[in-house]
């Protein structure tokens, strides 16, 4: 069983900064794919980025330019950077990881505001 931590959420100003972290109690390498997803109220969630062990990222359109998704592998850690931050950006943010056996995992969410 892998449990993710996430933390760093919080209510910021449009045009703010936030950085969510996600530590994963499992060794990165054993990890194919980390993301970040989105959940807005009366919304499905939404892939917001991913990152996978080769190194190749993905972004929603309404993120890119503005988010950065990376890892620390010391840490077994994946960061998002959240910069210019919107208020269509307000949601619950959920770390997700499919470990290379395919199973994978859910955090279980921090809120993010953003103030208009």
């Amino acid at each position: 069983q892998v449990q993710l931590v996430e933390s760093g959420g919080g209510l910021v100003q449009a045009g703010g900064s936030l950085r969510l972290s996600c530590a994963a109690t499992t060794s990165i390498f054993s990890i194919n794919v980390m993301g970040w997803y989105r959940q807005a109220p009366g919304k499905q969630r939404e892939v917001v980025a991913t990152l996978t062990s080769g190194g190749n990222t993905n972004y929603a359109d309404s993120v890119k330019g503005r988010f950065t998704i990376s890892r620390d592998n010391a840490k077994n850690t994946v960061h998002l950077q959240m910069n210019s931050l919107k208020p269509e950006d307000t949601a619950v943010y959920y770390c997700n990881v499919i470990l290379t056996s395919g199973i994978y995992y859910w955090g279980r969410g921090t809120q993010v505001t953003v103030s208009s």
